[in-house]
């Protein structure tokens, strides 16, 4: 069967809860919402004041979580991790480090590189999560949808991460790279996935669509490709299908720097990688939230892009 996916280009705190709220019906309990917070003062991140009023209208009990980084930087340890969020504004609910104390194995089932990931011990803590990914590129998986938000955003930054990222004993702490590099990202998701089950849902912004990744923060290449929307969807596949098709379906000016960061890296392989494990379907009905839900292909959702621009 295909999934579903919702659109709606209404970029603003009310878009992101219109999202969310069709696809949060198996959201329970003990939530964590799975956030990117972004290197200091990064300019790309999803609005705070947006992921303030969601969580305040639909998850007041919720919790962002997080993990260490695995390079050295402004979120290496939990001490500048917790600077960095006070500097970035992520003050407003609680911000959960869930490998500050440590990390337990989630099995990986059907793998090819691993039988288990190392994630942060608090997610067990947790009873459902909340995907909240800002859509963009990333220098070494070429995007950044829900699967590297979870992949690598769950796996602990000394441990799952090395794993993903490195070949024991060699000097290069990025040596994995392209079709490997996806599928041990892949691997990862999986492990975090199969353990929530069915309380996991997804919501994809597509705004600031920088190729760089919010990891490089200020540093970050320049917002080229036009702002889109927000998607969302039960299905990890679905939805990262559906943003890479929209991407595609945009002309080739506006979309040239994006597809280059994701073809030279391989980063399809995150797709064809998630369809093989069984993560979802590549197949889906995408529905219009700003036009009574009405189904529209990507190309509908790619017409009539403007240009970027830094007000956005």
């Amino acid at each position: 069967m295909k999934a579903t996916v919702y659109f709606t280009r209404e970029l603003s705190q009310a878009g992101l809860i219109k999202a969310y709220e069709k696809v949060c019906g198996k959201i329970f309990g003990k939530v964590g919402v799975k956030l990117h917070t972004g290197e200091q003062h990064g300019p790309n991140i999803i609005p705070r004041a947006w992921v303030q009023a969601l969580i305040e209208k639909d998850l007041p009990d919720a919790s962002i979580i997080e993990t260490n980084t695995y390079y050295d930087g402004d979120r290496y340890t939990t001490d500048l991790h917790r600077n960095t969020l006070e500097v970035n504004g992520w003050t407003f609910c609680p911000v959960d480090i869930i490998d500050e104390e440590g990390t337990v194995n989630l099995p990986v089932t059907g793998g090819k590189w691993f039988d288990r990931m190392s994630v942060g011990s608090h997610l067990l803590d947790y009873d459902s999560m909340v995907t909240l990914t800002h859509f963009k590129g990333h220098t070494q998986g070429g995007f950044g949808g829900s699967n590297k938000n979870i992949g690598i955003g769950c796996a602990d930054g000394r441990i799952g991460k090395a794993w993903i990222h490195t070949t024991p004993g060699q000097p290069d702490q990025w040596d994995i790279k392209e079709e490997e590099f996806m599928e041990r990202m892949t691997e990862s998701t999986k492990a975090t996935i199969d353990h929530f089950g069915k309380h996991v849902t997804y919501v994809n912004v597509m705004r600031n669509m920088s190729v760089s990744c919010d990891c490089e923060g200020l540093a970050a290449e320049p917002v080229v490709t036009p702002n889109v929307g927000i998607l969302s969807s039960t299905d990890i596949l679905a939805i990262d299908q559906a943003c890479i098709d929209i991407v595609y379906a945009m002309t080739e000016e506006e979309h040239h720097d994006l597809v280059e960061r994701i073809e030279t890296r391989h980063g399809l392989r995150q797709l064809s990688y998630m369809k093989e494990l069984g993560m979802g379907s590549d197949e889906y009905i995408l529905l219009d939230l700003d036009n009574g839900c009405k189904e529209i292909t990507a190309a509908d959702a790619a017409k009539g892009l403007k240009p970027f621009t830094p007000e956005q």
